[in-house]
């Protein structure tokens, strides 16, 4: 009876491993999408926002309230929502994203383009600094 269980138990860990890594892998097979181009001024914000303890952590739980379904726990498009979404989420672990400034971050998250809202109306421009600051921990994470 162990061994079955041992067996069934062996066969679950695996079939998660397997899903996890083919949810990972349909969201970056997506196309990228159209280039977005962010105005040379926007680029060039800095971020106002210290990133202290607080901020990090209102960062965190401002991104899983309001990106995560999309972006996925650890920022590589691989969310809940990202499925149904035409074009890859991005990976905001990756090297491209790393490249883009905090300006670039925040424009978008500000202004958004289909299918990504406009936070604009709906956080507050720490609130979405305090978010882009979240974003490149993923970046270290790796």
């Amino acid at each position: 009876m162990k061994t079955i269980a041992k067996s069934l138990s062996g066969l679950a860990i695996g079939a998660m491993i397997v899903i996890g890594n083919s949810a990972t892998t349909v969201a970056q097979d997506k196309p990228k999408g159209k280039p977005w181009a962010v105005p040379e001024a926007a680029a060039k914000t800095k971020n106002p926002v210290k990133a202290d303890a607080g901020i990090q952590k209102q960062g965190k739980d401002l991104y899983a309230q309001h990106c995560k379904s999309c972006h996925g726990a650890k920022g590589k498009g691989d969310g809940t929502k990202a499925e149904k979404i035409d074009i890859s989420c991005g990976d905001f672990s990756d090297a491209a994203t790393a490249k883009l400034s905090d300006g670039d971050l925040y424009y978008k998250t500000t202004e958004g383009r289909k299918p990504m809202p406009s936070f604009k109306e709906k956080l507050t421009d720490n609130e979405r600094w305090s978010i882009i600051h979240y974003i490149r921990s993923f970046a270290s994470a790796k």
